[in-house]
């Protein structure tokens, strides 16, 4: 089944603590301070991926989590960073966060985009040697990472996408001129979800055409089964308007979809289009259709029974779909990659640094459940010894 939705919990990697170490060798019995930096947490990174048709490899995926930063350790050694998680989607998927804000659309072949972004590592005793402080005996654990619901909305990039009426004979058109196997059958909405098909064409040359299901009037408001799947002819270079030519009222049934395409919005009521008169073999002469529009580049009339009018549509297809601009150097304003940053985080109010005895809660004091939390957080054990302030209190 076609998947086009999804939603995630995710979660960047916590930072490593920082080491809490002295020198101690055999001639060195008293040496200073030697605890290393804890490693950064890993981040959730998304990236669009060619191999992908759809979003079906989250559908019992629930929650994506990035690995957490090593502590550092004595001789200075510094924690490793965390792995990253990364999110392998298709390419025209964009990620909003929980509220509906877009936060970022990956349209191009590995577009990546940062999502949760990993804490930072805690700082080693070694840090905070001065001449005043020779034997600092704590040191910083790791900041949390980011975390954050996110909703995948995939929006296919297409360079043609079939568009019309129930029962039209897309499915039909679409195996003839491509390599897709669509199921096809003689009843409304056949088609359930969309298809994609490869054109092969002169000199190597190849269009993604995918097949949406039918369209009926309202459909733009919410009727019928094709209302959520009109998000997919947004990004299609052109549309392909198929009619069926057999039934009477060509005009208005053109206008009908157009109306709908039109009430969507996003532009669809502006893209150029072919218009192809289908089932023409059902019929004692060609059709005409009586329609004056500057949209409608050209007017094909076809049969998929018979093949009739499939190598011209074809040749229309790649005629009026204009070839990539392979030649042309990138564009140095844009980045090479997408980075979100869900807000701008400020420094935290409090830290937490370990000590020889347990931990000593510095800055501004936090209310006691939020103290509890971030306590429990890093893994506190019934029994340590908690200094804030000027009171030294034990976990229990």
């Amino acid at each position: 089944m076609f998947h086009d939705r999804a939603r995630l919990q995710v979660e960047a990697g916590r930072g490593g603590d920082g080491g809490l170490s002295f020198r101690r060798e055999k001639y060195v019995p008293k040496g200073g301070p030697d605890g290393g930096d804890g490693g950064r947490g890993g981040d959730v990174v998304a990236e669009a991926d060619v191999a992908l048709r759809d979003l079906s490899a989250f559908r019992r995926i629930r929650r994506v989590e990035a690995r957490r930063g090593g502590n550092g350790r004595g001789s200075k050694k510094h924690g490793a960073d965390g792995e990253d998680a990364r999110l392998r989607v298709p390419v025209g998927t964009q990620l909003f966060d929980g509220d509906g804000r877009l936060l970022a659309d990956l349209v191009s072949p590995h577009d990546t985009v940062v999502v949760a972004r990993g804490g930072l590592g805690g700082r080693g005793n070694a840090r905070f040697a001065t001449p005043t402080r020779q034997t600092p005996r704590f040191a910083e654990t790791g900041l949390p990472g980011d975390e954050a619901e996110i909703e995948l909305r995939l929006k296919l990039v297409v360079d043609a996408a079939l568009a019309g009426l129930p029962n039209a004979g897309k499915s039909s058109l679409l195996r003839r001129v491509s390599n897709a196997k669509p199921k096809v059958a003689d009843y409304p909405f056949t088609t359930l979800e969309p298809v994609l098909g490869v054109v092969d064409g002169p000199d190597a040359r190849q269009l993604t055409v995918a097949d949406v299901p039918g369209l009926i009037e309202g459909a733009a408001d919410g009727a019928g089964l094709g209302h959520q799947f009109l998000a997919h002819l947004e990004r299609a270079r052109l549309l392909v308007h198929v009619i069926d030519s057999s039934e009477d009222g060509l005009g208005e049934r053109f206008r009908t979809i157009d109306r709908e395409l039109a009430a969507y919005g996003a532009g669809l009521d502006r893209v150029p289009q072919i218009v192809v008169l289908n089932k023409a073999d059902l019929l004692a002469r060609p059709p005409e259709l009586d329609v004056a529009d500057d949209r409608i580049l050209r007017v094909v009339t076809t049969s998929c029974a018979t093949g009739a009018g499939i190598d011209d549509l074809k040749r229309a297809l790649f005629e009026l779909v204009p070839a990539a601009d392979v030649t042309s150097e990138p564009d140095e304003q844009l980045p090479e990659f997408l980075e979100y940053r869900p807000r701008a985080r400020r420094g935290p109010r409090f830290r937490i640094l370990r000590t020889d005895r347990g931990y000593r809660v510095v800055g501004t004091m936090p209310p006691a459940d939020e103290l509890e939390e971030a306590l429990r957080r890093i893994g506190i054990k019934r029994g340590t010894w908690v200094e804030v302030g000027d009171e030294e209190l034990e976990w229990q």
